[in-house]
């Protein structure tokens, strides 16, 4: 279904004048956005590893208990990644924010996706870490591997505790500073357009932030295949996976924003 035949779709003909000044954007991504380049989620039968729910495996108790078996499958979800590469989605994200005058990309995925689908840094954050990031659990020492993997659990040079993967793990805080980005662009100002795609907005903050950035208007997009919490709230619901409907929407508001 292309946006025009979309009943949910906006009507361009009474948008165009609105669209020509939709300058602030907002994206959150979740777990479905990657899910389209073969990453599986955690909820549902194919995010299971070796029979073991990832739920139980991404946790500060798993790895307590057992951090061979941790490492053995972020080690597997790291090759997974580096063998993905960005879809539809991650590319129209791109060209959205190459187009807008402020926009930021928040994204719960901990791939490296959105990064080689062309997000710079400054418009990204990732508010679940980096898993390509290897980090030490007692002191502040990290460092990032993008192609080399060490067999062994690695150690810290600094302090010799474990090191781990540089990701939120449930039941963890969110990263500080990551947070203060998202909260000093929505205190920047109201956005004119919000999309969020592929997560099932669980998390109460993916809401709050959502509904802060559209509070004086702008519109809510959501685009997911299933009903979400958010959903009450959005203005506008795409029942299509992002790799179909955002490229689509994408390209609506660009050539929008671009008319004389």
């Amino acid at each position: 279904m292309t946006l025009e035949q979309n009943p949910l779709a906006l009507d361009t003909s009474a948008a165009k004048t609105r669209i020509c000044f939709w300058m602030r954007v907002l994206v959150i991504t979740g777990a479905g956005v990657s899910a389209e380049s073969g990453i599986p989620t955690f909820r549902g039968k194919d995010g299971y590893w070796r029979n073991l729910d990832p739920t139980k495996l991404a946790t500060p108790e798993a790895f307590a208990r057992d951090p061979k078996l941790v490492w053995e499958w972020y080690r597997e979800r790291r090759q997974r990644i580096r063998n993905a590469r960005p879809n539809a989605a991650h590319e129209a994200i791109a060209r959205l924010a190459q187009n807008t005058d402020e926009f930021l990309l928040v994204t719960q995925n901990v791939d490296d996706l959105h990064e080689r689908a062309g997000v710079s840094p400054e418009k990204r954050v990732q508010i679940h870490g980096d898993i390509f990031v290897t980090r030490c659990s007692r002191c502040d020492f990290g460092f990032i591997e993008r192609t080399e993997e060490q067999q062994e659990i690695p150690t810290c040079t600094k302090c010799a505790a474990l090191m781990r993967p540089g990701v939120v793990w449930f039941g963890e805080q969110l990263p500080w500073n990551e947070v203060q980005r998202v909260e000093n662009f929505l205190n920047r100002g109201a956005c004119d357009l919000v999309i969020v795609a592929g997560t099932t907005a669980t998390f109460g903050y993916i809401i709050d932030w959502a509904l802060r950035a559209s509070r004086d208007g702008g519109e809510l997009t959501e685009v997911n295949p299933e009903e979400t919490p958010l959903s009450q709230f959005a203005i506008r619901l795409m029942r299509e996976p992002a790799a179909i409907a955002l490229p689509h929407l994408v390209d609506q508001f660009i050539s929008q924003t671009k008319l004389p």
